[in-house]
């Protein structure tokens, strides 16, 4: 059997039962309420924009205020596409047949491969239907809603035999759901049954310019029959039915091809089979972003050149893709304990700027699919086992660094209510003096004006030398930006122990949190060595109305060993010292404090047992052995 392992290159997108999984997905969506700015701007000129689209097209307004709620939260992106090529509130999509095309206008970066997608064509269609330039629809927020609502009109005329408008609220279910542009049924009504349900709870949002648009709550039940399952082509090796998770679409890949235990020793490979949970059982979910589309990423996977792999992709409008059997270990977490211990999910998206390409369809679909995982598996939901491939650690300094993706704009509070609804709370974690744990406001919701995110909308947290933000940054890789350097940074819902705490010295409002935190000082140092940590006390600033103290998951550990003054931290455990010495990735002094949210019982070859405890060491896990630590 050849273990492959490999730092993903080219590709970086409590148990709830399945019966009660999608009501619980989409009611967190009918709690929003984003109206509370001190200067609103009168509501009466966004209130008429829908009014006058409803008047000039047929459809409901109340329909038009909730899909422009959840593509785009009132907002028009400053003109900009999502992932999935859509601009504004209403998702009015223009795709190019070559998806490499699209990747490189929309991010700047180069093809690797072309691949050809489906051609959706919404905003082009829409701008000839009402003689404006595709312009007008991708900058103005009225023309926008007029776009949508004349897209809206056709796939409902398209719905009738008669070729009629519905003359009911509920009967435009089909017309929602085609309006989705979803390839696959279940995709579809999902979309549509989240766009009811915002309908059936209501909301109040604010507009880029501050006005106020509330829709009251309605007692609609939508008749779903109305829905006539698209019949568009599937991706090149994929078809509808055999995937593992009900809703996704079948891309699993030939194992005659891809399988490192098939293929001939000197033929490329991406993935391992097994017999997971019986062999290697399944104790985490990683989250990537593709760092591009949905197609991309299969397109990669289906070349087994690029080495890489993972379960599932999921695309910007929803549509889930199955390509790794849940039993089989994929190439995708760049270490590869990890990927013999988890389900990779790509999203389509770009880490940096995340807040343009993930959306409320994404979202959803990941969060529906993560509650399917986590019952069938019992993987406790929480974000040391729902993990960031950002939060791995490389295996090894001659792999490092890992990557940082989903980065710093996945929502990790909004996600965790999206899969769990009303069972998630971070108060009912355990209750321990020293905890702290960040679940900042910029984590609940999509925010910002115009479609942009402040600093606050930030889902990383910096930590500074001296308890003042004004003081410098701990020591940090010099070669990436600031904004998504992982070196220097926690993530929300992750917990730490700290020591002391402090008012930002700096007048901020911050509070400063003395913690530990294994500090990549080396960068200095060419070669693998560059990456090596020590830990060492900083400061980690939090905002005051975006953290928990004495709550969190874990348990607090000190790290001691008689007659040693420092202690090696490790990228990932292993059964023998033969296979583990190799794999330092950092030290920590004696009488250091870590939090551990888990331990690992690794077996060797003769029965011999290694115990050892997870550590939050810095950004990412890292593991120590267990004769090395104290438990408080």
């Amino acid at each position: 059997m050849r273990r492959v392992f490999v730092v993903l290159k080219t590709v970086k997108p409590v148990i709830l039962f399945a019966s009660v999984g999608a009501l619980l997905l989409l009611s967190a969506l009918g709690v929003w309420n984003v109206a509370g700015r001190a200067h609103a701007a009168p509501s009466g000129d966004a209130e008429q924009v829908f009014a006058q689209a409803s008047q000039e097209t047929g459809v409901p307004s109340d329909l038009l205020k909730a899909i422009c709620q959840m593509e785009g939260h009132m907002h028009m992106h400053s003109g900009s596409p999502n992932i999935g090529d859509g601009y504004g509130c209403m998702n009015l999509v223009h795709t190019d047949a070559d998806g490499c095309q699209a990747q490189l206008s929309n991010a700047g970066l180069p093809c690797t491969h072309h691949f050809t997608r489906r051609q959706i064509n919404t905003l082009d269609h829409a701008a000839q239907l009402m003689h404006v330039s595709q312009e007008q629809i991708k900058s103005d927020f009225a023309t926008n809603i007029r776009a949508g609502a004349w897209i809206l009109r056709e796939d409902a005329q398209k719905a009738s035999s008669s070729h009629s408008l519905p003359t009911n609220l509920a009967d435009w279910y089909g017309a929602v759901a085609a309006y989705s542009n979803a390839t696959v049924s279940s995709t579809a009504t999902m979309y549509a049954d989240a766009v009811y349900k915002l309908i059936q709870n209501g909301f109040t949002a604010t507009t880029d310019q501050g006005a106020t648009v509330s829709l009251q709550a309605q007692a609609v039940t939508p008749h779903r029959q109305t829905y006539i399952a698209p019949r568009d082509a599937l991706p090149t090796g994929c078809q509808q039915q055999g995937a593992e998770y009900g809703p996704a679409i079948n891309c699993i890949l030939d194992p005659q091809k891809y399988d490192c235990n098939k293929v001939a020793d000197n033929q490329p490979c991406n993935y391992d089979s097994a017999n997971r949970p019986t062999d290697l059982p399944i104790t985490h979910i990683v989250i990537h972003d593709v760092e591009g589309s949905a197609l991309s990423a299969l397109a990669t996977f289906q070349d087994p050149t690029f080495a890489v792999s993972a379960h599932y992709i999921i695309d910007t409008d929803g549509t889930v893709y199955q390509a790794v059997r849940h039993e089989d270990i994929a190439f995708q977490a760049g270490n590869f304990w990890y990927n013999q211990h988890s389900i990779g999910i790509e999203h389509a998206g770009y880490d940096k700027d995340g807040y343009l390409w993930y959306n409320a369809a994404e979202y959803l679909a990941s969060a529906k699919l993560v509650a399917f995982l986590i019952e069938k598996y019992h993987i406790p939901f929480d974000h040391d086992h729902i993990v960031s491939h950002g939060t791995i650690p490389s295996p090894n300094l001659q792999v490092a660094p890992n990557h940082v993706d989903p980065g710093p704009y996945w929502l990790w509070e909004y996600y965790a209510k999206l899969t769990l609804g009303e069972l998630f709370s971070p108060l009912a974690k355990r209750t321990r003096q020293g905890f702290v744990t960040l679940i900042p406001p910029s984590g609940r919701r999509p925010l910002g004006p115009h479609g942009t995110e402040t600093k606050d909308n930030f889902n990383f947290f910096y930590l500074y030398t001296e308890p003042s933000t004004k003081s410098d940054l701990i020591p940090h890789q010099p070669d990436k930006p600031t904004e998504w350097n992982e070196t220097d940074t926690v993530e929300s819902l992750i917990s730490y122990y700290y020591t002391d705490k402090k008012p930002d010295e700096a007048g901020s409002g911050m509070m400063m949190y003395k913690i530990w935190y294994g500090t990549e000082d080396q960068a200095s140092t060419q070669g693998p060595q560059g990456q090596y940590a020590h830990a060492k006390e900083a400061w980690l600033a939090a905002p005051r109305d975006g953290v928990l103290e004495g709550f969190g998951l874990g348990q607090p550990v000190v790290l001691h060993q008689n007659n040693a003054s420092v202690l090696p931290i490790y990228g990932r455990p292993a059964a023998t010292e033969q296979d583990w010495k190799g794999d330092q990735i950092g030290e920590a002094p004696d009488k250091a404090v870590f939090i551990s949210a888990y331990t690992d019982r690794e077996v060797a070859s003769d029965g011999s047992q290694t115990l050892w405890y997870e550590i939050n060491f810095n950004h990412r896990q890292a593991w120590v052995l267990a004769n090395e630590v104290t438990t408080l």
